[in-house]
């Protein structure tokens, strides 16, 4: 099942990041009076009552001059409308209603998707609720008065978004057959990389970066098993919104890997790892999906044979956190080793969901235990006295320990490392809670 997904869409400076940052509980978007100044994490997972549902901070963007805000608002609020189930429309009860909001509106009214209007920065209800009824105007409903520095109101405006989301959700037809979603850069040939998987053209393709508008679900059947392809879209380059562009394709990552079981990343094999892609991957390693990593075009290199020796170690350093990734080097354009991404998929995918019986992960802990003695603190030692699987997708072990704080993450990885010897999990990440009981 995957998370809805929720959007923050406004006018630079209304207040979207400080309402990201409140709902969240923490400081991780950067705030300041100036607009445009969200640079770093832009999503983050949210409960509220009995939802889970991910929210994205679509950001501002600082205008050189007036006719291009429109144009960026636009783009911003495509994106928003693209990839989110429900839509958190902010506005400002100081500045009051502008030209620029009912702009943004138009898009968001002619859309299919729920809209929640927010009117932020009423710090004083009796003072400012005259000011709020003036959002009426924009005729996409009743606007819920806000303050998302003073935390006031928060409360039933996520009601009503959480009204929004689909009931049926847990129960769709179709959440059975393994979603696969590929993503990577513009213009890496993601597109191309479906076609050839599911033998026809599906999804225009062309050399020009961005010409998928919108993320596209191929269903595709091969040798008897079902698979769905989620083709992530591709951002149209404007030299005025360069900035963004990374931002988008980001947006459109993390709806399309929360919505995945298997997440393919490709990289483009003519430039290397760039940054962007290893955003990409951490946002994939995050979420505990299973993960592939395809060297797309790798037709399009000259080889020798210790080609594929270097680029495997280049990826592997840039993307240490993940060394369990499966790799793959392919040509989607000429159809080289689809073949055996398809049982690579089937593989990871069967890791991703594996359960260890309690007694065999036991074993392999007591035996882990033996060959590298826990570590201690003051004279006081860990001591680990069993462990249980708690989940799948991704693997989640539970293990029960005298003392949280004697667990140091080099231990955890050294435990994982047992784990992954004994069983495999190649492809997926494991997670792990450590809990404390009494020693009796």
């Amino acid at each position: 099942m995957s998370k809805p997904v929720v959007a923050v869409v406004g006018r630079p400076n209304v207040g979207k990041s400080t309402l990201f940052n409140s709902l969240l509980g923490e400081r991780v978007a950067i705030v300041k009076d100036t607009p445009g100044v969200t640079r770093d994490r832009i999503y983050a997972d949210i409960s509220w009552l009995q939802y889970d549902f991910t929210l994205i901070d679509t950001g501002g963007i600082e205008p050189e001059s007036k006719d291009i805000i429109l144009s960026q608002m636009r783009e911003q609020a495509e994106i928003a409308i693209d990839t989110a189930d429900v839509i958190i429309f902010m506005t400002d009860v100081r500045q009051g209603l502008v030209d620029a909001d009912s702009k943004v509106c138009d898009m968001l009214r002619r859309s299919k998707k729920p809209v929640v209007l927010v009117v932020n920065k009423v710090d004083d209800f009796d003072k400012y609720m005259p000011d709020v009824y003036e959002f009426y105007n924009l005729g996409i409903g009743e606007p819920y008065p806000i303050s998302a520095s003073s935390k006031l109101g928060l409360g039933d405006m996520l009601d009503e978004v959480i009204a929004h989301f689909p009931e049926d959700a847990i129960e769709e037809e179709d959440d059975e057959i393994p979603r696969v979603a590929i993503v990577g850069k513009p213009n890496v040939g993601k597109s191309s990389l479906v076609n050839k998987m599911c033998g026809k053209d599906r999804v225009i393709v062309s050399d020009i970066a961005g010409t998928t508008r919108d993320a596209i679900d191929t269903k595709v059947v091969y040798e008897g098993r079902e698979y769905i392809f989620i083709d992530t879209a591709g951002i149209r380059r404007k030299s005025k919104i360069k900035e963004e562009l990374e931002r988008f394709s980001i947006i459109r990552a993390v709806t399309a890997v929360e919505k995945s079981d298997v997440v393919i990343i490709m990289i483009d094999a003519t430039e290397g790892v760039t940054e962007q892609d290893a955003k990409i991957a951490g946002i994939a390693h995050e979420r505990g999906k299973g993960i592939i990593i395809a060297v797309n075009k790798w037709d399009a290199i000259e080889k020798d044979n210790k080609t594929v020796n270097k680029f495997t170690e280049n990826i592997r350093s840039i993307l240490s956190f993940m060394p369990y990734a499966q790799i793959i080097y392919i040509s989607a354009l000429t159809g080289q080793r689809i073949n055996r991404l398809y049982n690579m998929i089937d593989s990871v995918l069967a890791n991703n969901s594996m359960r260890i019986a309690t007694g065999v992960l036991n074993e392999i802990i007591i035996e882990a235990v033996a060959m590298h003695e826990p570590p201690s603190d003051k004279g006081k030692r860990l001591k680990i006295f069993y462990a249980t699987q708690a989940g799948v997708k991704p693997p989640t072990f539970v293990i029960f320990v005298n003392n949280k704080s004697l667990m140091h993450f080099s231990y955890v990885r050294y435990l994982e490392n047992r784990i992954r010897e004994a069983f495999g999990f190649e492809g997926t990440s494991i997670k792990f809670v450590i809990r404390e009981r009494k020693d009796d």
